[in-house]
């Protein structure tokens, strides 16, 4: 009798399958093993304090320099938030959207400059909305929903749906869903930067907080789209130097490497963009929700 060889779809549907299962594993381990106190407190507390030259939590944000550059610097160490880290999955995609671009900085320059503008565009509408609606924006509350501050309810909402897109993404890649975006890196990359620009919508870290208010505070939308603007910028710093340091370090070998085999490029791509967005889904809707007694969510010692 002849050998009968596996059927290719049935091999990429295994493989699919494993890369899928181990994504989620990654996301979910990720979200117990994460330390909010560690990176908020130890990391960005300490890098916030250093650029300034003084406590951040105590630093006075007065006129519109210094509400600038406070938004900024407060962006850079908030790089490792639990809400921004998914910020690492672009990578992927960003590769893959420069990779027919000729010329290492082209190649550089153009995904960025579309990541940067979906990020952008929904910071800056956001900023100018908070300020129109001021007080009554629910980041800026001390009110209740049972035990839980609403403002982390309204965390708990924003990065859920964030979760669910970047899941969403990541599946679709695979062919597991269907992909709005398949033969389209530059509108996929659009996309997350306007996800990453969502962040701030969510966003409970205190320093956020304090910029909020003295945006809110100065009755300029403007201000505050400028401000939020700068603000998410300071949250892709270091992940546009790695991306960087990646295209120009290798003179371009990288995007052409990553590009170059569809399969490779769109296991990792996938891989990142499932596994950060089960972290975001798990962290924020489970885990956060135990702390204020809503569910059960295991812990470390250490956080």
């Amino acid at each position: 009798m002849a050998h009968v060889r596996p059927v290719i779809g049935t091999e990429r549907t295994t493989g699919s399958g494993r890369l899928i299962v181990g994504s989620v594993i990654a996301g979910v381990l990720l979200s117990v093993l994460w330390s909010y106190e560690f990176v908020d407190h130890v990391i960005g507390a300490n890098v916030a304090n250093t650029l300034l030259g003084e406590e951040a939590a105590t630093a006075s944000i007065a006129g519109t320099a210094a509400g600038l550059v406070f938004a900024f610097v407060s962006g850079l160490a908030g790089t490792f938030t639990a809400c921004n880290i998914a910020m690492a999955a672009s990578i992927g995609p960003m590769s893959e959207a420069g990779g027919t671009s000729t010329g290492t900085l082209r190649s550089l320059l153009r995904p960025l400059g579309f990541f940067t503008a979906g990020m952008v565009a929904v910071s800056a509408v956001y900023g100018a909305v908070g300020v129109l609606v001021g007080p009554g924006m629910p980041q800026l509350s001390s009110a209740m929903v049972g035990t839980m501050p609403v403002r982390l309810l309204q965390s708990a909402i924003v990065f859920g749906v964030v979760g669910l897109a970047m899941t969403y993404l990541g599946l679709a890649a695979l062919g597991v869903l269907p992909d709005p975006f398949r033969g389209r890196p530059v509108a996929r990359v659009v996309v997350l930067g306007a996800l990453v620009g969502a962040f701030l919508i969510g966003r409970p870290y205190p320093m956020f907080i304090k910029l909020f208010r003295s945006a809110v505070d100065s009755g300029n939308p403007l201000f505050g789209a400028g401000t939020f603007v700068l603000q998410s910028v300071g949250n892709v710093v270091l992940v546009t130097v790695v991306f960087a340091a990646l295209a120009v370090g290798t003179k371009g070998r990288f995007l052409r490497w990553f590009s170059g085999n569809g399969r490779r490029s769109t296991a990792v791509s996938a891989a990142l963009l499932i596994a950060l967005g089960v972290f975001l889904l798990v962290y924020w809707d489970v885990r956060v929700p135990s702390i204020f007694g809503f569910g059960w969510f295991p812990t470390m010692p250490y956080n």
